[in-house]
């Protein structure tokens, strides 16, 4: 009889499609547009409310199997409330309430852990699981513009929520598939065949939130008109060094 597949990666099969359509999204809409500490702030104060929301079941559900993906270095409520001061100000949540498309992801967690909070394991795994691998990638392509592209800010500082040192990222990412694995082979049938469904809706709601983040296009173009004058001015400059 072949080894049956582990549970995380069935998770991942079974969101291969929609997956494949976020990263789509995030590319399209956000991607260049990261190097803008305006739409970096929008994206942060979004999965702040999301990721907040699932470290704080994490200690109410402190006798479930949920409390488990308590791993030393992998909360984020703290780093995330860090960024958004450095962009934001350090009053930042005094005046801010949720978007619609935010309110409506927090009201699926709360239905979750209402009725039946080991479904929250999809939520957790996919959302940290993104922020150890995707999360990187855009951290790393934000501090690449930021360093060599005309527009970039030279400002440090602003990526404490995708900083896990001097955890490892290779040992957290481990850890959480291990912790999957192993309350999933606790689960029966049932159960399981909810956590693959539910994975799907974790997507489906993120990419409702990306969707709402503002003024990427008005980024783009400003972006766009910069890179163009500045073409323009060194073709002036040949033109004029070579007369």
């Amino acid at each position: 009889m072949a080894e049956e597949i582990p549970f995380s990666k069935q998770m991942r099969l079974a969101t291969r499609e929609i997956h494949a359509i976020s990263d789509a999204l995030v590319n399209a809409k956000l991607a260049f547009a990261m190097s803008d500490n305006t739409v970096w702030a929008e994206g942060l104060l979004m999965f702040y409310e999301v990721f907040r929301y699932l470290e704080q079941a994490m200690v109410r559900l402190k006798d479930t199997p949920i409390a488990e993906f308590q791993l030393e270095g992998l909360m984020r409520t703290e780093a995330f409330q860090k960024d958004l001061a450095f962009y934001l100000g350090e009053d930042w949540g005094k005046e801010y309430s949720p978007k619609e498309s935010v309110s409506k992801y927090l009201l699926q967690l709360m239905e979750i852990e209402r009725t039946n909070p080991i479904l929250l394991m999809a939520y957790i795994y996919h959302l940290y699981m993104g922020l150890l691998s995707g999360g990187q990638i855009l951290s790393k392509k934000r501090a690449f513009t930021k360093k060599f592209l005309l527009f970039g800010s030279q400002v440090n500082g602003g990526d404490a929520v995708t900083d896990f040192n001097p955890h490892s990222i290779a040992s957290l990412k481990r850890q959480i598939r291990e912790k999957t694995d192993n309350i999933a082979l606790t689960l029966d049938d049932s159960i399981r065949q909810q956590l693959l469904e539910e994975s799907k809706r974790v997507f489906i709601l993120n990419n409702a939130m990306v969707r709402t983040v503002q003024n990427t296009n008005a980024v783009i173009l400003r972006k766009a008109i910069i890179v163009l004058v500045a073409i323009a001015l060194l073709l002036i400059l040949l033109w004029f060094f070579r007369t």
